[in-house]
């Protein structure tokens, strides 16, 4: 039995098999081509769809539980948490249905099933949008609920489950004269600067990108470029540069920029990204505990982390990862940081900053860092910018930002940084 052709749904519920089968990452996936035999707009639609899916999971587990003697195979079960989620969230119930039941069918060994999944989604065009509202946030898994629990609190943790759910808006950052591009693209502009579209749709579509206006880059991504504060002709170093959206403020900013990166397929988007918006940087693909150049009076290190606050946009990621790996990444981390520390100009400054809500990346890093490293202090003055909130500000003096942050403009991703000084 041959396989139907590529389309929206087919290739999301081939995302949900990598991701919840085989633990990939949808970043991943997308950077190998796993879309490349759709369209456009078919492509997007995928992407919707499987991450809409992912961060309904729970719901629709509960949903399909009550029609399932037993759980079929992983392809099938996703086949059925789609189209819940789908049928559960305003999608069309024939469309829906079958193209579904379609897609089963033409499986060379799930095709016996395809009047299980007829019958379940069925069931559920009529009772899926009724009881959905009434379930529960769907909460994050206990590898990384427990230690933010411990760290925050369950109001607070509750409030981030209801902000990952929610999903995220667009976030722009202008190249210049950021109260002009929000006018334009009919954007609210943030207290810390940054342009929000509620519904931005194909980002190369909007005005202004070609002619590189502005990049994307979530609020709170943007706010350790601005309390590093690069000035012109300052010499200003970005470890872990990609995707390089700290690399292109600092570059604006009229800094002599050298942007750092391992990894060279991304060091090329950073490279576009440069010559999309008029902007120049020393590009360098490497391993950043190696660079050896310098002194520079202002380095950011973005470093490698759990990627943990930034699951409002990267559903995927709690459905992925177990935790096992964070230990490795908080020891790179430290290396990275005193790495960082020995390339600095006197009087220099470094920006310290991970996308992770566990302190473990953020705080406590920079607690060790200032024990190991007589006459460092955190420069608790660089935290003073227009629209940060002081309640932001952590007890060693960096910010903490969390996804439940700004609920009612959107809410922004999960950030920990500190501006670094010696003396």
């Amino acid at each position: 039995m041959s396989q139907p052709p590529p389309s929206a749904r087919r290739s999301a519920v081939h995302l949900l098999d990598e991701i919840l089968g085989e633990g990939r990452l949808l970043a991943d996936l997308l950077g190998s081509s796993a879309l490349e035999d759709l369209a456009p707009a078919d492509r997007a639609r995928a992407q919707r769809l499987a991450t809409e899916t992912l961060r309904g999971l729970e719901r629709a587990d509960r949903l399909l539980a009550r029609h399932l003697r037993k759980a079929p195979p992983l392809h099938v079960r996703n086949i059925l948490r789609l189209g819940t989620v789908e049928l559960c969230t305003g999608g069309d119930a024939h469309g829906v249905v079958n193209d579904l039941v379609a897609l089963v069918a033409g499986h060379r060994r799930y095709g016996r099933l395809k009047g299980l999944v007829n019958a379940v989604l069925r069931k559920m065009t009529s009772e899926g949008p009724r009881t959905w509202p009434d379930l529960r946030v769907p909460r994050l898994p206990r590898w990384l609920r427990a230690p933010l629990l411990d760290a925050y609190g369950a109001q607070a943790v509750a409030a981030m489950e209801r902000a990952h759910f929610a999903g995220a808006p667009l976030d722009l950052t202008a190249r210049d004269e950021p109260e002009t591009l929000a006018a334009r693209l009919g954007g609210t502009l943030l207290p810390t600067g940054t342009i929000r579209l509620a519904n931005g749709g194909q980002v190369s579509a909007l005005p202004g990108f070609r002619d590189g206006a502005f990049w994307v880059q979530d609020a709170a991504a943007a706010l350790p470029a601005r309390l590093l504060a690069p000035q012109e002709g300052e010499a200003a170093l970005d470890l872990c540069a990609a995707p390089g959206g700290k690399t292109l403020q600092m570059a604006a900013a009229g800094a002599r920029v050298t942007a750092v990166d391992l990894s060279a397929p991304r060091m090329a988007r950073v490279e576009e990204n440069l010559a999309r918006t008029g902007l120049s940087a020393t590009c360098v693909v490497g391993d950043a505990l190696e660079y050896a150049g310098g002194p520079f009076d202002a380095i950011l290190l973005d470093a490698p982390c759990s990627a943990t606050g930034t699951i409002r946009r990267h559903p995927d990621l709690p459905h992925a990862r177990d935790g096992s790996g964070i230990g490795a990444l908080i020891d790179l981390q430290r290396a990275l940081l005193d790495h960082a520390l020995g390339l600095l100009a006197p009087g220099g400054r470094l920006v310290f900053c991970t996308c992770s809500l566990l302190p473990d990346e953020g705080e406590c890093q920079v607690e060790d860092a200032l024990a190991r490293h007589p006459g460092l202090r955190v420069d608790r003055a660089a935290g003073d910018r227009p629209g940060v909130d002081p309640s932001w500000m952590t007890e060693e003096g960096g910010l903490r930002l969390r996804p439940d942050y700004w609920p009612e403009a959107g809410g922004m991703d999960g950030f920990y940084m500190a501006c670094l000084r010696h003396g």
